[in-house]
This record gives structure tokens, C-alpha cells and sequence, in this order.
């Protein structure tokens, strides 16, 4: 399952850095700071540098009342401006994604500050214009740089350059978090010796860990592959501990953050950060918060029944002693480092009669798959689609497997350089089935891009961010039996019969289904933050009461009193909202059921691929060519034919999933 953000720098808006960047689910972010030639890097770090320098807007003969004319001005000064810093931020981004160095760090936070300088002016200059009768096509792009960063520095030099240095220090915390084990556990050593990058695994002759594994600590990627592969209690729970250890030193910077920002949204006319945030879904805040819930009403008793099975299925296995029914799932126990997908402990829930699915994996590796050729056919979907095939310099610049020689960003992302046609993505692929997704996935993401490209500044974006995410997961609901056989991977007569679609769709659920709460419940996090009803020393507690609200998990222990476990999942620290993921889980289903529609598909939905369709392509890029230009109901409209976004495909296409779970979870006790 991936997860996509919509990144600006921590500063502009996301229209201004036009990169869309994915976290797998599994997370395996594994920056760190290394030293590497400064000639690794100088052709980059010199065309970034190097360009014009950042002009303010010319004061404008602006009389008592603000003129239409005035505004015009104003939008048309402000939109070259964006331009210019978007080609020269989004380079500084992209070489520290792919150089971690000391330098480029302190290059991402100039820029950063930068940034956040040039929003914080165009904010407060787009005040003046806000209550002025405009076209409708001026008061929106008003409207987007009144909410300029989801971020914003307040007009104030000294906060605005404390602000970006808390960002990238956050950041920079997270990337390089590291926690120490036991270098001499048999346990640990297991999973360790192979090595998730496909290098030569850590084991040394004597047993115990080598270099890979420095003064005895361990990274994300290692930590999450623990996470995933042990059904050791104790040793789940040590893991879960200890990567939480790397984030309570985030946290009185992150307090700071919230001061700070909330500042800057009160100073632009928002009660706070969040009101800000739920400021740009085309309708008032408190309305979003509602349509929100509405949604989760929609997918609930899917997710409900799910968590009962589960923890079921794990009772039988742990005990009642780890899993006791009728309460929270502890957390640690379901093979993802923050709970939110479910799919790494399939094998231990799997219904008996599910019947035989289909691995991915062993397909790819048998037909000798190389992680360009993972790409390759992942673009070839789009081409068969309609779509004009990407540019050259994808495959020049892209970053497509992980360097041997240097540390970089691990995460799944798909960027707009120029907001025209440099597209790229970076990932560190890997030849297995989540990665086989992943690039259908990122994709989508540049296809989007592309489709937008001759729009305004102001609107090369999605619709509203969940559509930018669901796109590419929409998409990635296309990779069905009869695709892998019409790409030549699967052999027709392999094609598993019906009775196999239970073992595919829960295989799906446990990771689609089950991260729904957690998508939304980050943001309500945050919110609630942002709001002060979540003080600092309650940062943590709240944290856990929303999480066995919405998810139904607890911790595997209490918690220390300085505990940050927000900083512990990415986005906190990344400062990347996180509602967009929600979603995007909704979304990507009606899509897939329109498109299925459009296609005349009479099948199961969980059964239709899209694969090779033009007519649905058409429609398609109808709606992405429409960016962010108008409010997000239209473009819903246009391929979809309704203005509401709608959970009910999703209850369609798991609907042999709830018959089995309801049939197995007769007689008992559901609920947390």
C-alpha cells in the first residue's frame, strides 16, 4: 500500500514546489548524513545556486481602496515570481533527497527560509484583495495564497527564519533516527542477515552483527523489517519501543512549530493552522470536518468487522494474555511500525477456503524483472491508455534503484521540476510485488502532472490532494490476474478462478481497509494540536486516545512521561497533512468504479482492469487537465458524473470480504 504527499518546501504552498512525493507504507526511510565529493554533486549544486536572484513584487500605485486592476497586477507579478522560485527550489529539494550531506541541508533550510519569506509577503499582499468583487478565476487564486503554506511563517524575519530551521531539524532527526539492540540476539540476527536492499546480508562467521549494523543500532528500514517478519512478542515490542526513542527530542521544537504557525495563520485570517488546512477543500472548515466524518460513517462496519477478525485470529495465536478480546489490538503485533496497514501478518488471518492467489513477486523475479523494466511497464499502462509515453530525460534523471555509494531518501516520490516536462520519480525499487504497485502508483503521479502542465501556477495541483494520491492508487487497482496475463507475466491458464478472489481481497483489505482510520485520525491529531486542545504534555495521551477511538490499537506498554510518538511516524516531523491519504482511499475506488462503468464492465469490480482502454483514458486526462483551476466537486463531476465524494465503491469491491468476516464473527464480542 503507498501513501502519497503533496510536498511544497515547508513554506510555499504545494503549488509552488510541484512535487508529489509517496511514502510506501512500509516507510523504509533510511537518511543519513555522509560525507560524499563535493564533485558528486557540482554540476547540481550549481545550477541551483546560481539563478536569479529572487525579486520582491514592485510596489504597485496602489490607492486607499484596492482596484480589480490592482488585483490583476498583483496575481500576474506574484505568478511569475512562483515560477522562478519553484525551478529553483524544487532543484535544491531533489539533490538533498539524493545527497544527504551537511551542505545540501543548509541549502534545503536557505531555501526554506527563503520561502517562507515570499509566501508570508504574498499572504499578507493578498489580504488587501480578499473582500474586492473579483472574477471568480482571480478571488480563487486570492484565496490559494491567502493559505499559502500549510505552514506559514507570521510577517516576522526573526520567526520565519527560527521556523525553517525547525523544520529542517525535524526532518533531519527523523532521517537520520537510529536506536541500539542487541547485536548478539539470535532473534535479530535472523531477519538482519537478509538484508532488505538485496546487499550482502550483516551476519558476520561468529554470529554476531558486522558494520551494517555500527556501535549496534539499527534504522527504520531494519527496524520495520523486524517489525514485519517477527511473531516474537517480546521482541515486537522492544523494536516498537526503541524507534520510538528517536522522537521525544523533537518535541519541544514541534511545540514551538505550532506557536509559530498558528501565528502565521491567525495573522492571515485563520483561527488556527488547522483551520487553515481544512481551508483549502473548496468549502468552509468546519464543513470539511463533517464531510470527513460523514465518509468514515460510510466504511466503518467494513473496517469494524476487519479489527474483529483480526484480533480474533491473533487471540488464537498469542493468547489472552497479549491479545485479549474485547479490547484494544496492541499495536506492535500487525507487522507495520505505526499500525496502519495490516498486510505483513496476511498469512497469519488468511481465510482456509480462500482458495490461491497470485504471487507477484515470484512472477517478476521468474521473468526477469529488473527494477527499469518494473517502470517501463508501469508506463506502458498509461500508453495503452492513450497517453503520450514520458520524456527522455525521465529516464536520464530519474532515481530508480538505490546508489551503492551514498545515502539518499528511500521513500517512493514522483516530482515536477519545471512544472512542465522534467517528470521524475526516486525510489529505491526493489523486484517484489509492493514495489510492482508502487510505480503504477508514482506514475500517476507524473501523468498528473504532465496533464496540468499548460494550467496557471496556481493550479498545477490536484483537485484537492487526495486526488493527486488517488490517481496513482487507482491505477494500481487495475493490476488485476488479467493484466498480469495480458503483460505477458501470467500464464492464462494460471489464472485463479473466483473461489481465489477472498484470498485476494482480504490480502487487499488488510492493507486498504485497515488504514483508513489512521489516515484520518493523523490530522484530527493535529488538529486538535493546532487548536490547543492537545497541550504539550498532552501531545502524547491524545495521540493514543485517538488512536484507540478511530483504530481500535493501544500501545504495547505505558508510555514514558516525555514519550513523542507522533514524531515517530513521518509525517509529524515531515510536516505533511495528512488527510489527503484518507482520501485518496475513498477516492480511488470511485474512480475505479466509474471507470469500470465507462469501460461497460459486468464483472465483480474487484475483477476489472482498465488496462488498454481509451475511451476511459479520454475521460481521464479530461479531469487532470483541469488541475486545481476549478473546486474539486467539478472535476469529481467530470469523470465521475456526481459532486460528492462517495465510500460505497469501496463497500462494492469488498463485499465478498464483509459477507466472510460477518459469517466468521458470529458470536463474537466486536468492539474495543
Amino acid at each position: 500500500m503507498v501513501k502519497a504527499k503533496l510536498l511544497g518546501t515547508s513554506t510555499l504552498s504545494s503549488l509552488a514546489l510541484f512535487i508529489a512525493s509517496c511514502t510506501a507504507a512500509s516507510e523504509q526511510a533510511r537518511s543519513e548524513t555522509k560525507a560524499v565529493e563535493p564533485s558528486a554533486v557540482e554540476t547540481l549544486v550549481t545550477e541551483a545556486v546560481t539563478r536569479p536572484g529572487s525579486e520582491l513584487l514592485a510596489a504597485s500605485k496602489q490607492t486607499s481602496t484596492p482596484t480589480v486592476q490592482e488585483a490583476k497586477e498583483f496575481l500576474e507579478s506574484a505568478e511569475e515570481e512562483i515560477s522562478e522560485f519553484s525551478s529553483y527550489a524544487s532543484k535544491i529539494a531533489w539533490i538533498k533527497a539524493n545527497f544527504i550531506t551537511e551542505d545540501t541541508a543548509a541549502l534545503e533550510a536557505l531555501s526554506n527560509e527563503e520561502g517562507a519569506k515570499t509566501s508570508t509577503r504574498m499572504s499578507n499582499e493578498a489580504k488587501r484583495y480578499k473582500d474586492l468583487a473579483l472574477p471568480a478565476d482571480m478571488k480563487r487564486k486570492i484565496d490559494i495564497l491567502l493559505r499559502g503554506s500549510n505552514f506559514p511563517a507570521p510577517d516576522d524575519a526573526a520567526a520565519t527564519k527560527k521556523l525553517a530551521k525547525i523544520t529542517t531539524e525535524l526532518d533531519g532527526i527523523y532521517g537520520k533516527g537510529k536506536f541500539k539492540v542487541d547485536v548478539n540476539d539470535k532473534r535479530i540476527i535472523e531477519i538482519l542477515d537478509k538484508d532488505p536492499d538485496g546487499d550482502k546480508g550483516p551476519l558476520e562467521k561468529d554470529g554476531t552483527l558486522d558494520q551494517e549494523v555500527p556501535e549496534g543500532k539499527i534504522h527504520l528500514g531494519q527496524a520495520s523489517d523486524i517489525i514485519a517478519k517477527s511473531d516474537d512478542p517480546e521482541l515486537l515490542k522492544s523494536i516498537w519501543e526503541g524507534w520510538r526513542t528517536i522522537s521525544p527530542p523533537m518535541k519541544n521544537d514541534y511545540a514551538e512549530m505550532v506557536k509559530i504557525i498558528n501565528q502565521g495563520s491567525n495573522e492571515l485570517g485563520f483561527k488556527d493552522a488547522g483551520d487553515l488546512w481544512r481551508a483549502g477543500y473548496d468549502m468552509e472548515a468546519e464543513a470539511f470536518s463533517k464531510e470527513a466524518d460523514r465518509l468514515w460513517g460510510q466504511v466503518k462496519p467494513l473496517y469494524d468487522e476487519l479489527h474483529c477478525y483480526v484480533r480474533a485470529e491473533l487471540n488464537e495465536k498469542y493468547g489472552d494474555e497479549v491479545v485479549p478480546l474485547g479490547e484494544p489490538i496492541r499495536a506492535d503485533l500487525l507487522g507495520n511500525m505505526w499500525g496502519q496497514s495490516w498486510g505483513n501478518i496476511y498469512d497469519d488471518v488468511a481465510p482456509e477456503s480462500g482458495g490461491k492467489g497470485v504471487d507477484v513477486t515470484k512472477l517478476l523475479v521468474d521473468a526477469g524483472y529488473d527494477a527499469k523494466k518494473m517502470v517501463e511497464v508501469a508506463e506502458q499502462f498509461f500508453t495503452s491508455m492513450g497517453f503520450e509515453e514520458l520524456p527522455q530525460t525521465f529516464w536520464e534523471r530519474s532515481l530508480i534503484t538505490k546508489p551503492a555509494d551514498r545515502e539518499v531518501v528511500c521513500h517512493a516520490s514522483a516530482w515536477n521540476l519545471d512544472a512542465e516536462e522534467d517528470v521524475r520519480i526516486k525510489m529505491c525499487t526493489k523486484v517484489n510485488a509492493e514495489d510492482f504497485s508502487t510505480v503504477h502508483h508514482e506514475l500517476g503521479h507524473n501523468f498528473y502532472q504532465r496533464a496540468y502542465k499548460d494550467q496557471s501556477v496556481f493550479y498545477k495541483d490536484g483537485a484537492n490532494d487526495g486526488f493527486h494520491e488517488a490517481i496513482g492508487d487507482m491505477i494500481a487497482l487495475s493490476i488485476t490476474p488479467e493484466y498480469l496475463v495480458k503483460i505477458g507475466l501470467l500464464d492464462e491458464a494460471d489464472v485463479p478462478g473466483a473461489d481465489a478472489d477472498l484470498a485476494l481481497l482480504m490480502r487487499q483489505a488488510m492493507d486498504k481497509v485497515a488504514f483508513l482510520p489512521f489516515g484520518l485520525m493523523v490530522d484530527q491529531w493535529r488538529w486538535k494540536v493546532f487548536d490547543g486542545t492537545y497541550s504539550p504534555s498532552e501531545y502524547n495521551s491524545g495521540w493514543w486516545e485517538l488512536r484507540e477511538k478511530y483504530q481500535g490499537l493501544k500501545a504495547p506498554s505505558d508510555r514514558p512521561a516525555n514519550a513523542f510518538d507522533p514524531g515517530a511516524k513521518y509525517h509529524i516531523p515531515g510536516n505533511t497533512p495528512y488527510m489527503r491519504y484518507f482520501l485518496a482511499h475513498i477516492l480511488q475506488f470511485q474512480f475505479h468504479k466509474a471507470a469500470c462503468d465507462q469501460a461497460g464492465f459486468e464483472g465483480p469490480l474487484h475483477r476489472c482492469s482498465v488496462y488498454g482502454n481509451t475511451g476511459v483514458g479520454e475521460n481521464f486526462n479530461a479531469m487532470m487537465e483541469m488541475g486545481a483551476s476549478k473546486p474539486w466537486p467539478d472535476a469529481l463531476e467530470a469523470f465521475t458524473g456526481t459532486r460528492d465524494m462517495d465510500g460505497s465503491a469501496i463497500l462494492e469491491y469488498f463485499a465478498p470480504v464483509m459477507t466472510y468476516l460477518q459469517e466468521e464473527n458470529q458470536g463474537r464480542s466486536c468492539g474495543w
